[in-house]
């Protein structure tokens, strides 16, 4: 009874010991998706836990894992045993494309960090150029307080208003001769009050 029993039991044994990882490799070369599905089994955790330790990262870690069993799926058939053990290849290719993960981000940081300084002195140049043309037009005002009213009014239809000559001769009623004198000497006058070297 004894010896029947073991009789029996060996066969189902056998049918239950797993596969090696090598055997399955060979198997999903084949297209094997029942293999493949016992691969990821036996092989999940190891390269989920590669993968994490290289990562920290837990989202990024799993979609790796998932690449790199799409990549086995696809390269099975590259495997050579005589190259080195199934598990080695495989932890191999997860370290492989963990370390491809981690450069892209870190790419992808510097990237960010370039465009986002790029973007920073765009913005600085902008404030800058904002700010000079405010101190500008307050030094215009200044010097433009300094002239007199004649003048002033001169100045602004002709520089400011964008009026010919002849223009603000007509708006002031007032001869050109007369308009071109005020011109020039509020001009000298402006020149003089900013510090502008003639």
């Amino acid at each position: 009874m004894l010896s029947l029993m073991t009789t029996d039991s060996s066969p189902d044994l056998d049918e239950r010991a797993p596969a090696s990882a090598a055997e399955l490799l060979a198997r999903v070369s084949q297209g094997d998706q029942v293999a493949f599905g016992q691969l990821y089994d036996q092989m999940a955790p190891r390269v989920l836990g590669l993968v994490k330790r290289l990562l920290i990262d837990h989202a990024q870690s799993e979609e790796v894992t998932q690449e790199i069993f799409l990549e086995i799926w696809q390269s099975a058939s590259r495997y050579d045993p005589r190259l080195g053990g199934a598990s080695t290849w495989i932890m191999t290719m997860t370290h492989r494309r963990a370390v491809d993960r981690i450069r892209a981000s870190q790419a992808g940081r510097d990237r960010d960090l370039r465009i986002g300084i790029r973007d920073r002195a765009v913005e600085y140049d902008q404030v800058s150029e904002t700010v000079e043309v405010r101190i500008e037009n307050e030094r215009v005002g200044r010097a433009m307080s300094r002239l007199s009213e004649l003048q002033r009014q001169a100045v602004s239809l002709a520089y400011y208003g964008g009026y010919s000559q002849t223009e603000v001769a007509e708006l002031l009623k007032i001869p050109l001769g007369t308009v071109k004198t005020r011109l020039r000497d509020g001009m000298i006058r402006l020149r003089d009050e900013m510090g502008v070297a003639s």
